[in-house]
């Protein structure tokens, strides 16, 4: 089974590309696509315990050996731009299938925002973007937060995708600005931004776009790339906006808890393995194996960041390794 919370509005029982209540789904596996019926609950009640006491039992992976109480993982998966909801489910599985081989005992668990079936629609999916991010956080990493328990230690990460991490940071700084969110005890591990798109300059120390994040994350990874044409200023759906995060990389002055990870090195040298999927340049780590290995090291966190096997160098801006 795989676990989904969507946003999107049903019509004529079909999932659209418009904003609408949030859904919580168990797809089967044999499923190729999402649909209402995979539903538990009522839509817009919030998070259904049935739904998340399911969750939360195939997070569980065994017990934290300084407490000796149970301990697991979440992974949250929000997808970018042009995403319809085949695409998404199908990237969810290959995130869920690649961290399992390489040791994740965990649970991925997807966010689906409202994102349309065309590369045409960049404004009007960002405009989409904005309007449901807040349910990322209300509807899955606050309502998780408030069924943790004192004998189960559940860490949650986020694993953004393009425009997934412009729906992440207006998220969190949204949550900030609400007191009935903002008063609760919410955060999560590990955040990695990959083919991020949302600017440089943002992520700065102080940059008040992102104070939220950096302050309810424990680290940030960013997994650039310097070849990504998606992000290029010269794409023709991108005019007018600055230099993004995941082509150019994360700021000089960057907080010390955000780490840059280079693929372009590893891109060029793995390229031809990418060549037959569409916008290869901004999509290959979900085909990845040894991106899909630092993910899963990653969101373990048992190895210092200068030490994960997938990377080279030190500091905060490390490669990954060719």
């Amino acid at each position: 089974m795989d676990y989904i919370f969507t946003v999107r509005r049903v019509r004529k029982g079909a999932f659209t590309n418009e904003p609408g209540s949030t859904y919580f789904l168990k797809v089967p596996e044999n499923s190729a696509d999402i649909d209402p019926t995979h539903q538990i609950g009522s839509a817009g009640s919030g998070m259904p315990d049935k739904w998340a006491r399911e969750v939360m039992a195939h997070a569980k992976s065994g017990l934290n050996p300084r407490t000796g109480e149970p301990k697991g993982d979440i992974l949250i998966y929000v997808h970018g731009f042009n995403t319809p909801t085949s695409t998404m489910l199908e990237r969810h599985r290959l995130i869920r299938k690649g961290v399992e081989k390489h040791g994740f005992e965990g649970v991925v668990v997807s966010f689906d925002w409202p994102s349309a079936s065309s590369a045409l629609n960049y404004l009007e999916d960002r405009s989409d973007a904005k309007q449901t991010a807040r349910y990322l956080v209300d509807a899955g990493i606050a309502a998780f937060a408030e069924r943790q328990t004192p004998d189960c230690e559940i860490n949650m990460h986020l694993l953004a995708h393009s425009m997934g991490a412009y729906v992440v940071r207006e998220a969190f700084d949204d949550a900030d600005d609400r007191p009935a969110i903002a008063a609760n005890s919410w955060s999560v591990s590990q955040v990695m931004l990959v083919s991020g798109d949302v600017s440089t300059s943002s992520l700065t120390d102080g940059n008040p776009k992102t104070s939220s994040l950096y302050r309810h994350c424990v680290r940030l990874t960013n997994y650039s790339n310097p070849f990504d044409a998606a992000l290029s200023l010269s794409n023709i759906k991108r005019v007018g906006v600055s230099p993004r995060v995941g082509r150019v990389g994360l700021p000089s002055d960057a907080p010390g808890k955000a780490v840059e990870v280079d693929t372009g090195t590893y891109y060029e040298a793995n390229k031809h393995k990418f060549d037959h999927l569409p916008n290869d340049s901004h999509t290959w780590y979900f085909w990845d194996d040894t991106f899909m290995r630092d993910v899963t090291e990653t969101v373990k966190g048992d190895v210092d960041r200068n030490r994960i096997v997938t990377r080279v160098g030190r500091g905060s801006r490390l490669e990954l390794i060719v």
